[in-house]
């Protein structure tokens, strides 16, 4: 559930509005004559929203672009020892 204020009201608390969004998790919904105008949302749920924006072809693009990115964890270096970690990519 968001909390709405009036446009009016929001310009006054704008700094407090930012921290409960930010800190506390809510959704803010600044109103015009009573009518939705615009909302804060957190930097994660903007997000999410791209997400559901973007074809379903390029979450799938982004979505293994970001594990590509990822580094190996250091246990499994301690797991496969040297020979995993010197292995060339030829494997002729």
């Amino acid at each position: 559930m968001a909390y709405e204020i009036p446009v009016t009201q929001a310009r006054a608390e704008l700094a407090d509005l930012i921290n409960r969004v930010v800190y506390g998790g809510e959704r803010v919904v600044v109103t015009r004559h009573g009518k939705p105008l615009v909302a804060l949302v957190s930097a994660a749920d903007l997000e999410r929203l791209d997400a559901l924006d973007q074809p379903e072809e390029e979450q799938v693009i982004s979505s293994v672009s970001r594990v590509h990115e990822a580094a190996p964890a250091s246990g499994e270096r301690r797991r496969f020892g040297i020979a995993a970690e010197h292995r060339g990519h030829d494997r002729s």
